[in-house]
């Protein structure tokens, strides 16, 4: 008769450190019980029998999980990941081969740990290939303080774990690289005054809004318009002085127009004025009214 399985106590949501207690109260399994169980479970695909095996060897699951929390990760989390490395080791384990269910899942509790640790550490992927993520999970352990590795600790490293010593370097180069805050001071403590170039100062700039582009282009047609529209109200000379004078690349003075128009210097002064004067008047009535 082989043993069905629950937790000793009632685990309530919020409550990690009861249901890691009442994982430890579970009781394990004899080899002879936990082989009858594999056996159910692989020839009769019993569930129940799973869900036996898996509660049995929760406790290994915590307790490994507990040795990534070093990587500010939370405990619950970890614990979750490392279940389903259970749950899958439980389902592939073969009762025949003569090996304990603990030996053969601690490989698929740490993998299911370390594909989680990897993707949540940082928004960016630290490690990507296999040798990354060698290096990784073990470049921290192996080094003895906080600060940069020498030539021959680097070596030291890259001799270990079977890595190049440039790879060694490069891990530990984005190890010691931290996430940079999208908006705001990534120091709380830090002075309102100082500038913290973060990616919501520089990734959007209102110079190349498409929105504000067109807006600005439509203004500046429109107060063209209004200007051509102003200026036609003017005589033909009028006009002339005014192109001469204001809208002109290479401006004239009001000596070279009063040469041109046989006129004195303080009569084209005059002819200005009232024609800016018209114009600003014919601008006012163009405006339109709200």
């Amino acid at each position: 008769m082989t043993p069905t399985m629950t937790l000793p106590i009632t685990y309530t949501a919020g409550s990690l450190q009861a249901y890691i207690t009442s994982l430890s109260a579970t009781p394990t399994l004899s080899a002879e019980q936990e082989k009858a169980l594999a056996l159910r479970l692989r020839d009769e695909n019993d569930l129940e029998a799973a869900r036996t095996l898996v509660l049995s060897h929760m406790r290994y699951v915590v307790h490994i999980a507990r040795s990534y929390m070093g990587y500010g990760l939370a405990l619950p989390d970890l614990i979750q990941e490392g279940s389903i490395g259970l749950m899958k080791a439980v389902k592939r384990f073969d009762p025949d081969v003569g090996v304990r269910l603990v030996s053969y899942a601690v490989h698929w509790i740490k993998s299911e740990i370390h594909e989680y640790v990897i993707k949540n550490w940082r928004i960016v992927k630290v490690a990507t290939t296999k040798a990354q993520r060698k290096l990784f999970f073990n470049l921290r352990k192996n080094k003895k303080n906080l600060s940069w590795l020498n030539e021959t600790e680097a070596e030291a490293v890259a001799n270990d774990l079977g890595v190049a010593k440039s790879a060694v370097y490069e891990m530990e180069k984005r190890l010691s690289s931290h996430d940079m805050a999208f908006d705001g001071h990534q120091d709380d403590n830090a002075d309102a005054e100082e500038l913290t170039h973060t990616p919501a100062a520089f990734l959007t700039t209102a110079e190349n809004n498409p929105a504000l582009l067109l807006e600005k282009l439509d203004d500046s047609s429109h107060k063209k318009s209004k200007l051509h529209a102003a200026l036609n109200q003017l005589d033909e000379r009028s006009k002339a002085i005014v192109a001469d004078r204001w809208l002109s690349d290479k401006k004239s003075t009001l000596h070279e127009l009063a040469a041109k128009y046989n006129v004195s210097a303080e009569r084209i002064r005059q002819l200005e004025k009232n024609a800016m004067n018209k114009v600003k008047l014919s601008l006012l009535e163009l405006q339109p009214t709200s």
